[in-house]
C-alpha cells in the first residue's frame, strides 16, 4: 500500500526539518489557525477510508503562503473507547512524520505543518494523499481501530465555527485529574513520542503534571500503555519518594537516565531550578527567570510579543528544547497551572510576576 503514495513513508523521516527555503506551503501555525481531534464513534457511524475536504486543496494553495488547517478522526472498533482518544490524537504528530516532505509539529489547536517543495515535485497534489497514508499508518499500528474516516479543513470560517465546541472536548479531558493527586497512585507514565525533535526528552505524565504538550493526562498515559504495550507511551514505578516537595521519585530517576542516554539521572518533577524536568519542542509555556525581580514569568506559544526578559516566545522556546535540562528556562503544559503543586519547590505562584 506504502506504494500507491508519491511520497516515501518511513520512520527515519521522523525528525525531518522543513526550513524556509525549502517550503512550498505552511499550514496552520502560529500566523494562523487549526486544530486536530480524535472522536471515538460506532462502527455504524463510520465509512472506512473515507476522506472529506473542506477548503482549497494543495494543488490550489499559492506556493509561500500560510492556510489554517484542520484534521478531525472518527475511529470505530470493538475496543475503542473514549478514553483513547487522546492517545491516537497525538499519533497524528507520529504518524504524519514519517511522511517524507511533510513536517508535522505541536497538538491540539497549536499543530503547525510544512509541506516541502520536493514532496509537491514528487507527486504530492492533495490533502486526501496525507489523509489516506495517516489513516493507514493508524490501522497498521493501531490494530483497535477498525475503521477510520478523515475529515481535512483548511477553510477558516469552518475552523472559526468548529473551535469552540473542539476546545470544549479538550477541557472535559482535561478536568479528569483535577482530584487525583502523586499520592494517590504507585504509578507514573512517560512518553518519549518527541525524541525525534528532542533525543534525550523523557516526558514524565503524573496526575499533578500533564504531558509538556498538554495532550496527554495520566489517564491517557495509562490507557495508552495498556492498549500499545509496544508504543511511546509507558508505564512508569514510582518508586521511593526522594524529595516530596520538589517531587523527585526514584523510579522516575532511573528510568529519565536509561532513556535519555545518561543525559541526565535527576529530575524533580515541581522545581523549577534544581534538576528541573526536561523540555522537548511541543511545549505549550516556556518559564524564564527573571534575576532582576528573583521571580518566574510565563509565555505561551500564541503570544507573538516579546516577553519583559526581551526575548520572544520562538527564542526562548529554542534555547529550552531539545531534550535538556536547562536551569532558568523550562516548559509546561498549561493545565500543569492548575496543579496543587505548579513549581511548588520555588515557590508556585508566589514566584511567578
Amino acid at each position: 500500500m506504502v506504494e500507491d503514495f508519491p511520497f516515501e513513508i518511513s520512520p527515519m523521516f521522523e525528525g525531518e526539518r522543513i526550513r524556509k527555503d525549502g517550503l512550498h506551503v505552511e499550514l496552520a501555525g502560529p500566523k494562523s489557525k487549526g486544530f486536530e481531534l480524535v472522536q471515538a464513534a460506532k462502527m455504524s457511524e463510520v465509512e472506512d477510508g473515507k476522506v472529506t475536504l473542506i477548503g482549497p486543496d494543495i494543488s490550489e494553495m499559492e506556493e509561500g503562503k500560510t492556510y489554517p488547517y484542520a484534521m478531525i478522526y472518527y475511529i470505530a472498533g470493538e475496543h475503542v473507547e473514549k478514553d483513547v482518544e487522546s492517545i491516537v490524537e497525538r499519533r497524528n504528530h507520529d504518524f504524519q512524520n514519517y511522511i517524507h516532505g511533510y513536517m508535522h509539529l505541536n497538538q491540539r489547536y497549536d499543530i503547525w505543518v510544512r509541506i516541502g517543495k520536493e514532496a509537491i515535485s514528487k507527486g504530492l497534489s492533495s490533502l486526501e494523499q496525507v489523509a489516506q497514508a495517516t489513516m493507514m499508518l493508524f490501522k497498521n499500528e493501531l490494530p483497535f481501530i477498525e475503521r477510520i474516516e478523515a475529515v481535512y479543513i483548511t477553510d477558516i470560517v469552518e475552523i472559526e465555527k468548529r473551535m469552540e465546541e473542539v476546545k470544549k472536548t479538550y477541557d472535559l479531558r482535561d478536568i479528569r485529574t483535577r482530584d487525583l493527586h502523586e499520592e494517590d497512585v504507585d504509578t507514573f507514565y512517560g512518553c518519549t513520542l518527541c525524541q525525534s525533535f528532542a533525543p534525550t526528552n523523557v516526558c514524565v505524565i503524573t496526575p499533578d503534571r500533564v504531558s509538556l504538550c498538554g495532550a496527554i493526562n495520566w489517564f491517557d498515559g495509562r490507557a495508552a500503555a495498556m492498549t500499545d504495550p509496544e508504543g511511546p507511551q509507558f508505564a512508569i514505578k514510582k518508586g521511593e519518594v526522594l524529595d516530596l516537595v520538589g517531587g523527585e521519585y526514584s523510579g522516575v530517576n532511573e528510568l529519565a537516565a536509561k532513556l535519555s542516554g545518561g543525559a541526565y539521572n535527576r529530575i524533580k518533577l515541581h522545581s523549577f531550578f534544581e534538576y528541573p524536568h526536561t523540555s522537548c519542542g511541543c511545549f505549550e509555556v516556556v518559564g524564564f527567570f527573571m534575576p532582576e525581580v528573583d521571580g518566574i514569568g510565563w509565555v505561551d506559544r500564541d503570544f507573538n510579543g516579546t516577553a519583559p526578559n526581551g526575548l520572544p516566545f520562538s527564542t526562548m522556546a529554542g534555547q529550552t528544547g531539545g531534550g535538556k535540562q536547562v536551569v532558568g528556562f523550562l516548559g509546561i503544559g498549561i493545565n500543569y497551572f492548575r496543579s496543587p503543586k505548579f513549581i511548588q519547590a520555588d515557590g508556585g505562584w508566589n514566584r511567578t510576576v
